[in-house]
């Protein structure tokens, strides 16, 4: 994967430097994810999807498919785009309209929900010894007083 990183910053003509700051990774994160030190992590992943999106994800994540995404689209789909109504269609075929009658239905019946808490009582724990060891090998033993 970090090949794949490295090949978009050099596709994109920036410096590691550069590509960092515009992604938002930490500079130090990214040399390390370059230098193979550390696995890039998914937040490196989703920050340079959301500053690159026409790369194809999984091209970044696995290495399939096309580096950049050939499915660009020409505008942004919504929902709204899909359910459109012809106006002039929609009164042509309104005398084939039916009314519907919608019932409301309520839950009426409330169950009371009981919570209870069970308290485990544990014995309490005392500290019967401590030990100290030091650089030299040497080590020091408190134990405390009754």
């Amino acid at each position: 994967m970090k090949d794949r990183i490295a090949q978009i910053i050099k596709e994109e003509q920036l410096t590691a430097v550069q590509f960092a700051k515009e992604t938002g990774i930490q500079q130090a994160s990214l040399s390390h994810v370059l230098n193979g030190r550390n696995n890039p992590s998914l937040e490196i992943i989703k920050k340079i999807h959301h500053r690159f999106p026409y790369i194809n994800i999984d091209w970044l994540l696995y290495g399939e498919g096309n580096m950049i995404e050939l499915q660009k689209r020409e505008h942004n789909v919504t929902s709204f785009d899909k359910n459109v109504i012809n106006t002039t269609e929609s009164i042509d075929n309104a005398k084939y309209a039916k009314d519907f009658e919608v019932k409301e239905v309520s839950n009426t019946s409330k169950e009371a929900i009981k919570e209870t808490a069970k308290y485990i009582e544990r014995h309490l724990k005392r500290i019967i010894e401590i030990r100290i060891f030091f650089d030299d090998g040497t080590y020091e033993t408190f134990i405390p007083q009754k």
